[in-house]
């Protein structure tokens, strides 16, 4: 339908599925895969409106990468390639544009030449994991020829048709490859807000397990993701169990911390932390899960 410049700019977000035929040699977990899914983007603007766009993008990129603990980055830009499409002047302006965003953003980044889409330039994002390995992740591409294309118009300001600006934006990129390389990047040990387990609660003896249930329903109550591990083991065993799942927390519930509605919590990562009152140490792990903190 018609659409005015009030409207734009206009964002489209997908999880699109894509498949490629690899060949079964390069195959690799899900780092390489032959179907995967995109956080996949359209944005249709005003060129005047590019700018701002560009750089919303570049800062949401920012934003989640830093949120998943990923804090080094590669950063290239990628220009005018020999075979082409769209105006010259169109391409040195977006090119202009991408470098006053990575400036803004104090991005350090490399430019490969003639590197560019046919249809525009583009931002590549590669994350560099734990063991300094570099992944090609998030990418926002500049489209000047599919509007022209499909003929796609919006009414200006002064009642003259023109053609939109198109931005491709990824911030992820593989979902299947960023869960691969988030496992591996933490060894597995999610942060409490990833963990798929952040909290299981062991009852030491059968008279204790509905005050540790009711510990697990408050922990779902308050958004967490909470497992009670009622099974006929030892303690101990129910420990090591929870320690090899990676689960954050642990609460051990006997005959004191019953009576005096409390928990023994033990962490992934510093073992035994004492008697607490049950109600601090469910704080404790909402706000580990609501910062995002990198535990």
């Amino acid at each position: 339908k018609t659409r005015s410049y009030r409207e734009l700019p206009l964002r489209f977000f997908e999880l699109g599925t894509v498949y490629r035929n690899e060949k079964s040699g390069v195959l690799h977990g899900l780092l390489r895969v032959r179907g995967f899914t995109q956080d996949d983007a359209h944005i249709f603007c005003r060129p005047s409106q590019l700018e701002a766009e560009i750089r919303g993008v570049v800062d949401f990129i920012l934003q989640v990468m830093r949120d998943f603990g990923f804090t080094a980055f590669d950063v290239e830009l990628s220009t005018r390639p020999a075979q082409c499409l769209g105006e010259p002047a169109q391409w040195d302006q977006a090119e202009q544009i991408l470098q006053r965003v990575l400036a803004a953003a104090q991005l350090p980044f490399t430019v490969q030449a003639g590197e560019g889409a046919f249809y525009g330039p583009k931002i590549d994002v590669k994350v560099k994991d734990a063991l300094g390995r570099v992944w090609q992740c998030a990418t926002v591409q500049l489209d000047f020829v599919l509007p022209q294309r499909f003929r796609l118009t919006y009414v200006e300001e002064d009642g003259r048709p023109a053609a939109p600006v198109m931005v491709h934006r990824a911030i992820l990129g593989s979902l299947e490859r960023f869960f691969g390389l988030l496992l591996e990047h933490f060894a597995g040990a999610l942060p409490s807000w990833l963990a798929p387990v952040q909290l299981v609660v062991i009852p030491i003896a059968e008279a204790h397990q509905a005050y540790a249930r009711d510990l697990v329903k408050k922990a779902k109550t308050r958004g967490g993701r909470a497992e009670l591990d009622d099974r006929n083991e030892r303690m101990q065993a129910k420990i090591r169990d929870a320690q090899l799942q990676k689960a954050p927390y642990m609460f051990v519930v006997g005959n004191r911390e019953q009576a005096a509605q409390a928990v023994s919590v033990r962490t992934r990562a510093g073992g035994d932390q004492g008697l607490q009152p049950a109600e601090a140490a469910l704080t404790t792990i909402t706000e580990a899960i609501t910062t995002r903190r990198l535990d």
